[in-house]
C-alpha cells in the first residue's frame, strides 16, 4: 500500500492546549508549584496559571532546567511529540522588545511570556502533525537564536514502561572481519526479557547500529510485553573501520559496504555476524522471522541484503534511503539507483518493505533522495509487493523514522500472533 501524509496549514492556539492539559490534570490535583521536571506539555498549564512573586521564580528555575545551560545562549527550543517549548533567558528587557518566535511558513509569531519578574521569558505552541519548518526569535529587529522542527506524535510504545520487562543491551567485542578484509567494528546485542533458550527468537538487524541502541531497546521491550511483536533479538552493527595496512574502497569504508550493490553484506551477515549471535541466543532461520533496518546508505544496504537473500530476510525498514548513485563502481553506474528498474524486471520477491522519506530530503550531484524513494515505491507497487510508504516534511534526519518506529515495527509484523 501507499501512502503519502500532507501537511495541514494552520496552528492550534495555545490557549486551547493549555486549558485542555489543564483540565486533564485538575482531577489530580495541583500542579503549579511542584517541584517536579517540567515538560513542554506542563509548561504550558504553568505559563496559563501567570505566577508572580516566589511561584515566578521556582517556575523560571524549572524552565531552566528544562532547556538547560543553552537558555542564555540561543538554543531554545524543546519539544515533546508536536508540543513545542521555547524559553530564553536575557536582561531585563522593555515592553517593546519581548522576545518572539517567527515561523518560516508566514504562521503569526508567538510572543515570550515573561515569567513573573524574572529575566525568563517563555511560550509553548502545539503544531499540526507533520509540520516541519524553520523558527527565527527576534528582540526588536535583532535575531537572538534559530532553529528546525520536524514534529510528529509521540507512539505510546516510544515512551519508557516502568511495569514493561526490560531486555539487556549488551556491547560486544570489536568485530574483525573476513568478508570485509583488515575491517574491525563496534557492535552491540540487546536480548528481550521473555528470550527463553527453548524457543529461539526472531531478530532485526540496525546497519549504523550506534544511532539505534538510544532508542530501539525500549520500544522493543514495549512491542514485546504487549504482544504486537515476537520475541526478538537485535544486533546494533556499525560500519567497519579500516585497519592500517587495509585496501581502501569507494568513498570510504562506509560506502563501500553500505552502497555497494552486491552479495557481500548478505555473506557477512550470515557467515560472520549471525553465526556469533547464536554463540549467545538461538534464533529462528525463517525469513520471515528475520528484519533488516537502516537509515540513509543503510537502508539502502538493509534492502540490498535482502534483495540478494530473500530465503533469509524477508523484511526491510528502512528510513531516507539512498537509493541513488552513491557507489558508482567500476561503471559509475552500479549503484542503488538501480533498484527501481531491477524490481520491475526481476521477479517479485518474498519482501515486506516499510519506506520512509521527507520530501526536503538532498538533491545533489548523486541524486534526488525524495524522488528515488519515490520511484522504490513505485515500482514496489507495479510489481504487488508488500511494502508502506509515508513522507513527511523533513531532511535527511532520523527524525521521522523514530517516531514511526513502533508503528513500522507492528506493520511489519502484521501477521504475528501471540
Amino acid at each position: 500500500m501507499h501512502y503519502t501524509f500532507s501537511r495541514r496549514s494552520t496552528y492550534r492556539a495555545i490557549s486551547s492546549l493549555a486549558l485542555l492539559l489543564f483540565g486533564l490534570f485538575a482531577v489530580k490535583g495541583p500542579v503549579l508549584g511542584q517541584n517536579v521536571p517540567l515538560t513542554p506539555k506542563s509548561l504550558a498549564i504553568e505559563l496559563e496559571a501567570a505566577p508572580t512573586g516566589e511561584a515566578a521564580d521556582r517556575l523560571a528555575g524549572r524552565i531552566r532546567l528544562l532547556i538547560g545551560p543553552s537558555i542564555s545562549t540561543g538554543a531554545v527550543r524543546k519539544q515533546d511529540g508536536v508540543v513545542l517549548a521555547f524559553a530564553v533567558e536575557l536582561a531585563r528587557l522593555t515592553a517593546v522588545q519581548t522576545p518572539r518566535i517567527e515561523f518560516s511558513d508566514g504562521h503569526a509569531p508567538l510572543p515570550l511570556r515573561r515569567v513573573g519578574d524574572t529575566a525568563v521569558y517563555a511560550a509553548v505552541v502545539q503544531m499540526p502533525a507533520l509540520a516541519a519548518g524553520h523558527w527565527t526569535m527576534k528582540v526588536g529587529n535583532e535575531d537572538q537564536a534559530a532553529g528546525d522542527y520536524e514534529l510528529y506524535p509521540v507512539d505510546p510504545a516510544s515512551i519508557p514502561d516502568p511495569s514493561a520487562p526490560h531486555g539487556k543491551l549488551e556491547q560486544q567485542s570489536p568485530f574483525l572481519s573476513g568478508v570485509y578484509p583488515q575491517t574491525t567494528r563496534d557492535w552491540w546485542i540487546y536480548v528481550p526479557a521473555q528470550y527463553s533458550a527453548d524457543k529461539p527468537a526472531a531478530v532485526i538487524i540496525f546497519q549504523d547500529g550506534a544511532a539505534y541502541i538510544g532508542n530501539v531497546p525500549n520500544v522493543l521491550d514495549n512491542l514485546i510485553a504487549s504482544g504486537q511483536m515476537p520475541v526478538t533479538v537485535a544486533v546494533f552493527i556499525q560500519p567497519g573501520t579500516l585497519q592500517p595496512g587495509g585496501a581502501a574502497h569507494g568513498n570510504n569504508q562506509r560506502s563501500f559496504e553500505y552502497d555497494t550493490v552486491s552479495d557481500q553484506y548478505s555473506k557477512f551477515l550470515l557467515e560472520e555476524i549471525l553465526p556469533e549471535v547464536e554463540k549467545k541466543v538461538k534464533l529462528r532461520h525463517d525469513p520471515q522471522s528475520r528484519c533488516l533496518a537502516g537509515l540513509s546508505s543503510g537502508a539502502a544496504c538493509a534492502f540490498t541484503a535482502a534483495w540478494y537473500r530473500p530465503d533469509q530476510f524477508s523484511k526491510v525498514l528502512s528510513w531516507i534511503g539512498s537509493y541513488t548513485d552513491l557507489a558508482g563502481g567500476a561503471t559509475g553506474l552500479e549503484g542503488a539507483h538501480n533498484y527501481p528498474s531491477l524490481i520491475r524486471r526481476t521477479e517479485k520477491k518474498a519482501i515486506r518493505v516499510y519506506l520512509q522519506d521527507g520530501d526536503h530530503d538532498l538533491d545533489n550531484q548523486f541524486g534526488n533522495w525524495p524522488l528515488a524513494n519515490q520511484e522504490m515505491a513505485a515500482a514496489l507497487k507495479f510489481k504487488k509487493y508488500e511494502y508502506q510508504f509515508v513522507v513527511g516534511h523533513g531532511g535527511h534526519s532520523g527524525v521521522m523514522g523514530t517516531a514511526y518506529l513502533p508503528v513500522s515495527l507492528r506493520w511489519l509484523w502484521q501477521d504475528y500472533k501471540p
